[in-house]
């Protein structure tokens, strides 16, 4: 077996998230895990992995797994590496790769020598080396690495900075990129396509398929889930329910099983009762009734400790979210004019003109890396502009949405972060009103915010624009970590939203319904109508190799 779960249980306060689990994963096999929101899958991989300390049983992982963290922190002991280097780093080939080199430097070291034996023995070293790395695929390494970094966006441009100036996405690219070219036994990835475009996404998809290694994945991501994988894993109320076969298999036969429960449990309440009826009219009479009496009892006993060892129909809450009526702006909400912002030598928003009307839908889209972020921080406030000025019109209320959530402070409690967002100064219960509308109740207001999962941060975010009733909000990938149902549920108020909205999303399918009027290009600055095509840009690339170290 490539992994081994043994009598798991994890809890996280006073909470239990999973108990008495028992599962395994094979050789090869594509596993999806699902769940709603807060439903712990992403403790759970923590916990596979060694990050967290289960409460009790045993986890026996191989001894090559990849592990993909839904938030890819920066590490300063890499920021001055080439993205491209870093990249190759992650090679289990690349220590043999040393080796190699280093016994090629000791030839020329006992040449110069000139000691006969000592050369005899170098030149044997190299030469068991050079051969394992052969027919381990070593000489393929470079362009394996260029054809991965490719199918995930990164550029040439990108491969030849710096770590330590990579954006956030693409940050996470190049994480991923290093673990599926290390591959493995097992791969463990958490929400692996957030950050990427559709093209983007079908390579992942397509590498997950027809890797060798097994795969435990969380993704949001509908179709990586129905074509990439073989099982599914459902983690619902404490407990795991494995399914065999694709998410939409999965899908039919949960709702087929649930169907069946549900049935089985009418019944069963049906013959308790009638069991109940029938044992009532032996409570008055001789020692022959009293015994039927007995009888019925420990038949509804039985019928009612059987049911309590089924797992019952999970009775998923609708999201139901509302943006309420903002104030009304001005009919120009924001005027960009001549706007410039550089990173040291790098201009990643370069002249950049537009204008957003108060009530439309507004689309930045462009490549990973093209500055699509940075331009929505600058019209946020949060970056100064080297150059320009961005203004806005009568009345506006700015509410802007982060994709990495770098603005939710370690040591806040969720409900500390929505009086520091709201407006008008809400009471705790209205705020905590605003909270349960996305599905985030009871506890969970006074938990530590980054504590949340990715999927609950993204709703405490989106809770946040709410509590604060701005009239034009700026939203970076909301839709990152959220279910299909939250999805709709924010797609849907946002719909109905009467205010203003600036967006950058890969997910074509919320992008369309929302049917923006304009888009403006990054890099480039251009202001086009919208057209669904622009979702779909992917830069084209040059061979690499020989252009590393120019």
């Amino acid at each position: 077996m490539t992994l081994q779960v043994s009598s798991l249980r994890i809890e996280i306060g006073a909470r239990v998230l999973l108990d008495d689990a028992n599962f395994r994963i094979a050789e090869g096999e594509k596993v999806a895990l699902v769940g709603p929101n807060g439903a712990g899958k992403t403790t759970l991989l923590k916990t596979l992995v060694g990050q967290n300390a289960p409460t009790a049983g045993e986890v026996n992982l191989p001894a090559e797994y990849g592990w993909l963290a839904q938030e890819t922190a920066a590490h300063a002991e890499v920021s001055d590496l080439l993205v491209y280097d870093h990249l190759l780093a992650g090679s289990r080939l690349h220590a043999l790769h040393e080796l190699v080199h280093d016994a090629s430097n000791g030839i020329e070291k006992a040449t110069i020598s000139k000691d006969p034996e000592a050369l005899d023995a170098a030149v044997h070293h190299y030469t068991e080396l050079e051969e394992k790395f052969r027919l381990a695929g070593g000489y393929d390494i470079e362009r394996t690495a260029e054809n991965i970094a490719r199918g995930l966006d990164l550029d040439d441009d990108a491969l030849l900075l710096q770590v330590g100036a990579l954006s956030g996405g693409q940050r996470r690219r190049l994480e991923l990129a290093r673990l599926l070219l290390a591959g493995g036994e097992l791969l463990i990835l958490d929400e692996p396509t957030n950050h990427l475009d559709a093209k983007a996404k079908l390579f992942v998809m397509d590498f997950l398929r027809t890797s060798p290694s097994a795969v435990l994945v969380v993704s949001h991501d509908i179709e990586l889930m129905s074509e990439s994988i073989d099982r599914v894993f459902a983690l619902e109320q404490g407990r795991i329910e494995l399914y065999r076969g694709t998410y939409s298999v999965f899908l039919k036969k949960r709702a087929e099983r649930e169907a069946s429960l549900t049935r089985e449990a009418a019944n069963a309440q049906r013959e308790i009762d009638r069991l109940k009826t029938t044992a009532d009219k032996f409570r008055q009479g001789n020692a022959t009734a009293a015994r039927k009496r007995r009888n019925l009892e420990q038949r509804i006993t039985r019928i009612v400790d059987a049911q309590a060892t089924k797992l019952p129909p999970v009775r998923r809450r609708a999201l139901k979210v509302r943006f309420p009526d903002p104030a009304r702006a001005g009919d120009v909400v924001m005027r960009v004019e001549g706007l410039v912002k550089a990173f040291g030598a790098d201009i990643i928003v370069n002249e950049v003109d537009f204008t957003v009307s108060r009530g439309e839908v507004f689309l930045v889209v462009g490549v990973n890396g093209a500055g699509k972020t940075t331009l929505l921080r600058c019209l946020a406030g949060l970056y100064p502009p080297d150059a320009g000025t961005v203004r806005l019109g009568t009345n506006v209320t700015l509410g802007f949405y982060a994709q990495e959530h770098e603005d939710i402070r370690p040591g806040d409690s969720v409900l500390e972060v929505m009086q520091a967002a709201s407006s008008t100064g809400q009471s705790a219960a209205e705020l905590r009103s605003i909270l349960a509308h996305f599905g985030l109740t009871g506890d969970v207001a006074s938990q530590e915010a980054a504590t949340l999962s990715g999927g609950e941060k993204t709703k405490l975010s989106l809770a946040r624009l709410v509590g604060g009733k701005a009239n034009v909000l700026l939203l970076d990938e909301p839709t990152n970590n959220l279910d299909p149902s939250s999805r709709e549920a924010v797609l849907a108020a946002l719909q109905h939203f009467k205010g203003t909205v600036v967006l950058v999303s890969h997910d074509i399918e919320f992008v369309t319904q929302l049917a923006p009027k304009h888009a403006i290009a990054m890099p480039s600055g251009r202001l086009l109508p919208f057209d669904e095509k622009m979702l779909d840009l992917v830069p084209q690339l040059e061979p690499l190799a020989a252009r590393r170290g120019a």
